[in-house]
């Protein structure tokens, strides 16, 4: 009975020995699994897209330089107008009066210019006879066969003379210069307010706004009509700073408008912004399209132009921790483990990014559960 308890208790104690030396035993830890894939030689492919809507090339507001009574006006909202057409006139009776006017007055000043110069070559001649006269006078004089008080009499005929001519040809040149030219510039400038009086469209478009009817008083402040160029219409955008610098003037992009969307339009790139738009860190950018006759001003649009980088080193965007870190990284799978790897990220696309150093074609990088990796960690595929 001893030997048997005995027993029992050797076969209790070997037993908890087992169990402690089970549970001090070390535990093999998992392996995360991972997807890989090869960094490749390739290129990057990236779409830069932006959309907005569609406006007029150019727009114009036409004003009138003069107040006066429209007798017509030749065009209506949608109308199509050429660069120099008749828009309205403005009744000139009174202009065309006041013009009259102006031109007699212009005409009597030309005649009193005349006669005054009629005047004046008649004190000229006056003048050198008695400039002549003196002169002889003077000779006689130092011979003793006239006497002073005849020399004193040839010189004020001659002073007179002379105060003659200057008086007529200061009368001339008040007459024929700025009297004849202030009556020339009052016929001037009613021909100019006549001329004014016809108002024309200032470019080819469409009227989109109309403010004037016949028989209405033009006003100076108010614009009678908006013209607006619709053949080239105009697609405003905005881009991101990845995208902008793959941008430039004159550039092609592929355009697809909302309403028309089974077909493409070709846009031409007119404005990259230097400047960030208010939005923050997004750019303006203009694009022109020709109008085949479908388009319409405030019709939605996106353009699109694809960009390819150059050669170089491709591996798939989720295997890059903190892509848009500067101290971006991957995990290269080697001999069943993960080691880190700094790399330089250049171009990207919404799938693949470039890297620009720290990687070699060929080499393979995890693609998933990244975020759970360490270096030296075991790794199963």
């Amino acid at each position: 009975m001893k030997l048997r308890t005995r027993s029992l208790y050797l076969l209790a104690a070997a037993t908890a020995v087992s169990i402690a030396l089970a549970g001090c035993a070390p535990k093999s830890a998992p392996r995360i699994t991972v997807k890989t894939a090869p960094a490749r030689e390739d290129r990057i492919v990236r779409t830069v897209e932006f959309s907005g809507v569609l406006v007029p090339n150019r727009t114009v507001n036409v004003f009138s330089k003069i107040a006066g009574q429209a007798t017509s006006v030749t065009t209506d909202v949608g109308g199509k107008v050429r660069a120099g057409q008749l828009l309205v006139q403005i009744d000139t009776k009174e202009l065309n009066a006041q013009l009259a006017v102006a031109e007699a007055s212009a005409s009597g000043v030309s005649d009193q210019a005349g006669s005054v110069k009629t005047s004046l070559e008649t004190a000229r001649l006056t003048l050198l006879l008695a400039q002549r006269s003196y002169d002889r006078t003077k000779t006689l004089l130092d011979t003793k066969v006239v006497t002073q008080s005849q020399l004193d009499d040839a010189q004020t005929k001659l002073d007179l003379a002379k105060a003659a001519y200057d008086t007529a040809s200061h009368q001339y040149q008040t007459v024929s210069g700025s009297g004849l030219a202030q009556a020339q510039a009052q016929v001037n400038l009613i021909k100019v307010q006549i001329s004014n009086s016809t108002i024309t469209s200032p470019i080819n478009g469409i009227v989109t706004n109309r403010n004037i009817n016949p028989g209405e008083i033009t006003s100076v402040s108010a614009p009678l009509f908006t013209v607006s160029d619709l053949a080239t219409l105009k697609l405003q955008g905005n881009v991101s700073q990845d995208d902008v610098v793959r941008l430039a003037v004159g550039g092609t992009v592929k355009v697809i408008v909302d309403a028309l969307s089974t077909r493409t339009y070709t846009g031409r790139i007119e404005q990259v912004g230097p400047i960030a738009a208010a939005t923050g860190q997004y750019f303006p950018v203009v694009v022109s399209l020709r109008n085949d006759g479908r388009l319409f001003a405030g019709m939605t649009a996106k353009a699109s132009q694809e960009w390819t980088s150059g050669q170089g080193i491709v591996v798939p965007l989720s295997a890059v921790t903190d892509p848009r870190d500067g101290a971006a990284s991957v995990f290269i799978i080697s001999d069943g483990r993960a080691h880190r790897r700094d790399v330089t990220l250049g171009p990207r696309n919404d799938t693949e990014v470039q890297v620009l150093s720290g990687l070699a074609s060929g080499e393979m990088v995890a693609t998933s559960s990244v975020s759970s990796l360490l270096d030296g960690v075991e790794v199963a595929q």
